[in-house]
């Protein structure tokens, strides 16, 4: 299982951005997937999972409210929708496969499979 994540960038203080991950193979559709942050400086953080069908979510405290997290199993692809963003939100943001069938928790040792991760600077 291979993961890339993209559309990070630059933002201004309660912009937008949309974060997009795909994973090869033909079993997405059996994998949950989370999402993963890391500031400097600090420890590597759970934002958002999604189960394998998609219907069920669970996020981090810090951002529930601004931040949805879904995902297409047409386009193998599981999406980050960011809105009002915060300078606090900075940091590299990863995306994980845990094992087949296995739910998209909050613990990072769940994870088996990481992307290289895309860089997310909110500036005030």
């Amino acid at each position: 299982v291979q993961l890339q994540a993209s559309g990070g960038g630059l933002v201004q203080a309660g912009g937008s951005l949309r974060l997009s991950c795909v994973v090869s193979g033909r079993t997405f559709s059996t994998y949950a997937i989370g999402w993963f942050r890391q500031a400097p400086g600090k420890e590597r953080e759970f934002v958002a999972g999604i189960s394998s069908s998609g219907g069920s979510t669970d996020y981090a405290d810090s951002v529930k409210g601004r931040f949805t997290i879904s995902r297409d199993n047409a386009k193998n692809t599981v999406y980050l929708q960011m809105n009002s963003l915060k300078p606090e939100d900075t940091a590299v943001y990863y995306c994980a496969v845990p094992a087949r069938y296995a739910p998209a928790t909050m613990r990072e040792t769940t994870y088996r499979y990481w992307g290289q991760g895309t860089q997310v600077t909110v500036s005030s």
